[in-house]
């Protein structure tokens, strides 16, 4: 008695293991399973446990994915096309070259993720998280990311065109040659943010902050920096276009 005891309480106390060979489904623990080159359009993975997996040139297309855990995960060349993702855990994952293009992306986590050249037009990333992301040449036109942090990001050369983008943080972000022409940027704060050579072309930076960025060759054309704080603490005037006054 003493020993069946033993064996269940010993049974009992490991978590479950992926079962690689189980079907999609919600909560599915695929962790460290490989799931590449398949097509995956429309799942259900709603809370699955997807840790170290590989979904390497995969197809998630219109994927129910919210809340589930991609950490660490291989997303590379994956394509999430219109998926439902909201508050999914994305951190440390590599995702070069992703395409996240129209999807719902609402709180969620790529702190630490690799997402160079990834691809998230058009898609709805309000109150995510890039925490230090690696988002090289990637693309954000026409995306919604209001109140989004970027902190410490690398968005050098990545595409901002369009975005709603209001409330955001981008502080000591690399931006150097990123596109925010006709980005919408109330409130946003750039402090101690490289944007060297970055291109603002009639973006609105109404009540954005940027003291101590380094805008040296940045394109402010047409911009309105309506009561904007400029590099140096100074307030530009409201109404100011292209040049702080």
């Amino acid at each position: 008695m003493k020993l069946m005891l033993v064996m269940c309480l010993i049974f009992f106390s490991f978590p479950s293991q992926a079962a690689c060979n189980d079907p999609a489904a919600p909560r599915v623990n695929w962790s460290g399973c490989d799931k590449s080159n398949l097509d995956l359009s429309s799942v259900n993975l709603t809370r699955a446990i997807l840790k170290h997996t590989n979904f390497s040139n995969s197809k998630l297309v219109g994927a129910r994915l919210d809340r589930a855990d991609f950490n660490f995960a291989d997303i590379r060349q994956a394509d999430f096309t219109n998926a439902s993702m909201k508050k999914i855990h994305m951190v440390s994952v590599k995702a070069n070259q992703a395409n996240f293009t129209q999807s719902k992306l609402q709180q969620a986590d790529f702190s630490r993720a690799d997402l160079q050249e990834a691809n998230f037009s058009k898609a709805k990333l309000n109150a995510a998280i890039f925490y230090e992301a690696k988002l090289d040449k990637s693309v954000f036109k026409e995306a919604s990311i209001k109140a989004t942090t970027f902190e410490r990001a690398s968005l050098v050369a990545t595409n901002f065109t369009r975005a709603l983008a209001m409330q955001s943080i981008f502080q000591e972000v690399t931006a150097d040659q990123a596109i925010f022409e006709k980005a919408s940027l109330q409130r946003t704060q750039w402090q101690q943010a490289s944007l060297l050579e970055a291109d603002f072309r009639y973006a609105d930076l109404t009540k954005a902050s940027l003291i101590d960025a380094i805008i040296d060759g940045a394109n402010f054309e047409n911009a309105s920096l309506n009561d904007a704080i400029w590099i140096e603490y100074q307030r530009c005037r409201r109404n100011a276009v292209s040049v702080c006054r």
